[in-house]
């Protein structure tokens, strides 16, 4: 469906982005000459052959398409579409440098820094460029593809929301049709109702739709069947949304085996892409982050040793991804043995949530209110981070006894690494109450990307810095 309807679009992102691809090797070229940095740069060796065109061309062609920065379905949402071009760009780049250390060895290095950030920068201002003004000339145009949803349950509603959200691909959707006797002539999303199953034909004929979407209830399985038996013969394409959505944990992924569909409810919800550039970012930061900080760690342990017994550091047991637990380090900020004496601290609200953690608790050290309220507790953390246990940014890593407590549906949260920081910090850290991490927690997990990984560490250091609700 997305497919056909976005096949202009498509073929105008290739070509921008290979006309930009070529260009930024020309201007990459001219800024190598003109400005002064680097050793003298001589010509024709440390310059550009024409076939290095062709391959950078053939390199970028290839990794784009493996990455699927083509796919519509991964350019829906800009967020997702920017993290995909970065993710191609970066690993372009490395081909290209792997492809031109066999071939043109003596090619400037400076040159292909200059044509990486050129070709980045450059794609990215366009692609966003050409999402507008596709907005703005399929706005008033009428679409080319008609849709009709069949149901207007939670399901039907959620699939109208999401094709709103999509117009400007070229869907556009026509209403719904239900056999519930109270819906007819209602609305739902803002699209009408437009009668019972059995006016399909009529419907799909008044309308011109060439798209059907059947979203009903598991318990309607013959309706469906005799509806898409009815439509077998007219020139309509037929989807089926299953009503699977609340046991799925957040994407659905559709495999095939042996002409079998195969419906994914609990596949990982970061791709292969998505980890490995969230891990290389965490590696980076938390390494750069270890050295900076190793002058001011050295100085809390010591700190913290003369102004209470103990040791410096902190371990504690927590749980992480896929609900494995790990060993959590922090700087020591209450009194030794301070675990012996959670039990007293325990209670419950008057929702019958479990709480733990009060701002005047009595085990903390003098120290240990500093080092809370600055978050250099959490320095340690890093450590955990370098060795894969945690990420700079995720959901809150959680004690055990706590997640005992939990009900089904909070066990969502464990589907990616736990980080020092996330969007509960963020929105209100330790001020919200302790049940309400968790919806944080999965609303990170459901948008996820580097560019909300960015915001929320953006985020954090102004936190951290106001001293703003931890304790």
């Amino acid at each position: 469906m997305l497919r056909r309807s976005s096949a202009k679009y498509i073929l105008l992102l290739y070509i921008s982005d290979i006309a930009t691809t070529m260009a930024s090797l020309y201007v990459a070229e001219w800024l190598r000459k003109v400005l002064p940095y680097g050793k003298p740069f001589e010509l024709p060796w440390g310059g550009l052959y024409i076939p290095i065109y062709f391959i950078t061309a053939f390199i970028w062609t290839l990794v784009f398409a493996v990455l699927s920065a083509y796919d519509p379905k991964r350019i829906l949402r800009v967020v997702d579409e920017l993290q995909t071009v970065f993710a191609a760009v970066t690993f372009s780049a490395l081909s290209l440098g792997g492809a031109l250390y066999f071939s043109y060895r003596e090619l400037s290095r400076l040159l292909v820094v200059y044509f990486v950030l050129l070709d980045l920068t450059g794609i990215v201002i366009l692609r966003v460029v050409w999402r507008m003004v596709f907005k703005l000339l399929n706005r008033d145009r009428v679409p080319h593809q008609g849709v009709l949803i069949v149901g207007a349950g939670d399901v039907g509603s959620e699939v109208a929301r999401v094709f709103a959200e999509h117009s400007w691909m070229g869907l556009h959707l026509v209403g719904f049709l239900d056999d519930d006797p109270g819906k007819q002539g209602m609305q739902v999303q803002g699209y009408p109702i437009l009668g019972p199953l059995e006016s399909a034909e009529r419907v799909i004929g008044a309308h011109e739709v060439s798209e059907v979407v059947i979203a009903l209830p598991l318990r309607a399985h013959r309706e469906q069947a005799n509806l898409v038996t009815r439509l077998h013969d007219l020139n309509v394409n037929i989807k089926v949304v299953p009503d699977l959505m609340p046991l799925a944990y957040f994407r659905t992924t559709i495999e095939e085996l042996g002409g079998m569909p195969l419906i994914g409810l609990r596949d990982p919800v970061l791709d292969v892409s998505q980890r490995t550039i969230k891990r290389i970012f965490d590696l980076a930061g938390a390494l750069a982050a270890s050295i900076l900080a190793a002058p001011a760690m050295a100085i809390i342990a010591v700190v913290i040793k003369l102004d209470s017994p103990g040791p410096a550091l902190f371990k504690q047991t927590r749980v992480g991804e896929d609900g494995k637990t790990f060993e959590m380090y922090k700087f020591r900020t209450m009194v030794q043995d301070a675990d012996k004496l959670l039990s007293s601290m325990m209670g419950h609200d008057d929702e019958g949530h479990l709480i733990y953690k009060h701002k005047n608790d009595p085990r903390i050290t003098r120290v240990g209110h500093f080092l809370r309220r600055s978050s250099l507790d959490e320095l340690p953390q890093f450590f955990n981070v370098l060795k894969g246990e945690m990420s700079l940014v995720g959901p809150r890593p959680e004690l055990p006894f706590v997640v005992e407590t939990y009900e089904p549906w909070q066990h969502k949260r464990f589907a990616v690494p736990p980080g020092i920081t996330g969007w509960w910090q963020v929105s209100g850290r330790s001020d919200k109450p302790m049940h309400l991490f968790t919806e944080d927690d999965l609303y990170y997990i459901s948008h996820y990307s580097l560019l909300l990984d960015l915001q929320i560490l953006w985020t954090t250091a102004g936190a951290v810095l106001k001293g703003k609700g931890a304790f």
